[in-house]
């Protein structure tokens, strides 16, 4: 019999906030974390702003020695997995470190350290190539140093599928604990890749959006006028525990994992099928994993991108989906104030999804302003909306074709 798993823990680092509670209030004020590139000269760019995250690290986060031989994104990972701890009320010391361990997913990994030495290589020659680079750039990397952080020796992975990669990870941990290998994980995705070759890269397949003059209205998922997604960083991990354990150390519960699904386009490398029908695989597969109906989902944190392909698919998958339903099930997505963490968005919009079933909230899509024929369900337009959310899905669809689907709700069910 599958053990049943909750989460108990939320850490986060974003570009509008790196503490979960003002996230979501700052979210449902519809305020934005897009701004002009400030870390480096990006005035010869198409695009040329993005969600980076202020004033990092934290001021006592890291000691100097340390920040030298970690990535941005793995530095992202650490402090959102040490918040997410803390929140739990975990003391591992009193764990059996073979029953805890990590799984937390990039899509790229650490980036900026492999631009930073390859300019080296080029100028200063290959004896002047840092050693710490592989360690600094691998994907894993995030993983390792928390699993080492808090001294867990049980599963310990990193899933790397795009922009699925934090959603992969948390239903790879999810499935962990179910089948009784771990009883805690700490899980998610994080990404630091608004570098120079990063912004350069992702403009140069035309899919980011110009709007160089308003930066904060330039993530417009669903509108009519969407011209590409805003490149974001950060990260968002949970703690995920087996429910009786949580229980028996008397934690605070926030959710329960409900279900995951799976699937994958198998068309192209790039862009989603028209149809969205991988999509709605994924999201079938969840809803058959949990148990459910189409009609228990209240709410669907959408991946909603804001690009013209990937919101139209998204938006043909929910409708085959959930059929008439589709239209009486809040969708939004706070790309539209968060931008696109690719490989972390899974783990921050479930941060966000699960306080949303908490306090029956649903954020909004801001810079919904004009409405596409092609798209056209309840996208909580512009202002967060009171509902009573008894279960919700969240959505990552990620280059390659991998589409996963998570579902939380209430502990007591429906």
């Amino acid at each position: 019999m599958k053990r049943r798993v909750v989460i108990t823990g939320m850490g986060v680092v974003t570009s509008l906030s790196c503490q979960v509670d003002d996230l979501f209030e700052r979210l449902c004020r519809g305020e934005s974390g897009i701004r002009p590139i400030k870390r480096f000269d990006a005035s010869s760019y198409r695009s040329r702003f993005g969600g980076e995250v202020p004033d990092w690290p934290p001021e006592g986060c890291f000691s100097p020695k340390d920040a030298k031989r970690l990535d941005r994104f793995t530095q992202f990972a650490l402090v959102a997995a040490r918040v997410a701890v803390r929140d739990s009320g975990l003391d591992f010391s009193k764990e059996d470190p073979d029953r805890c361990g990590v799984i937390i997913g990039s899509g790229i990994g650490g980036l900026e350290e492999l631009e930073v030495q390859h300019c080296r290589l080029l100028e200063k020659g290959p004896e002047k190539v840092s050693v710490f680079t592989i360690p600094k750039l691998m994907a894993n990397a995030a993983s390792g140093h928390v699993s080492i952080d808090h001294g867990l020796c049980g599963p310990s992975a990193a899933a790397v599928t795009a922009c699925a990669s934090a959603s992969n990870s948390i239903g790879d941990a999810f499935r962990t604990i179910q089948y009784g290998d771990a009883d805690v994980m700490i899980t998610g995705g994080s990404e630091a890749a608004v570098t120079p070759l990063g912004i350069a890269a992702f403009g140069a397949m035309r899919a980011l959006s110009e709007r160089n003059d308003d930066p904060a209205a330039a993530s417009r998922p669903f509108d009519r006028d969407r011209d590409g997604f805003v490149l974001s960083e950060g990260a968002g991990l949970v703690v995920l525990e087996e429910l009786e354990h949580a229980r028996a150390r008397g934690a605070r519960i926030y959710a329960e994992m409900l279900g995951v699904g799976y699937s994958a386009d198998a068309s192209h490398i790039t862009q989603p099928e028209k149809d969205g029908l991988g999509a709605a695989k994924a999201m079938r597969k969840a809803l058959a994993n949990a148990g459910l109906n189409p009609e228990d989902i209240d709410y669907i944190n959408a991946h909603g991108t804001s690009t013209p392909l990937g919101d139209q698919a998204e938006t043909a998958a929910v409708k085959s989906v959930f059929r008439d339903h589709a239209w009486k099930v809040a969708i939004s997505s706070t790309k539209s104030q968060l931008g696109h963490l690719l490989g972390a968005s899974g783990g921050v919009e479930l941060v966000i999804t699960v306080l949303a079933v908490q306090r029956g909230v649903v954020p909004p899509t801001i810079n919904y302003q004009t409405p596409d024929p092609a798209c056209d369900l309840d996208y909580t337009p512009n202002e967060a909306r009171q509902r009573n959310i008894r279960c919700a899905m969240s959505n990552s669809f990620g280059f390659g074709g991998h589409n996963a689907s998570l579902i939380v709700g209430r502990l007591n069910g429906l």
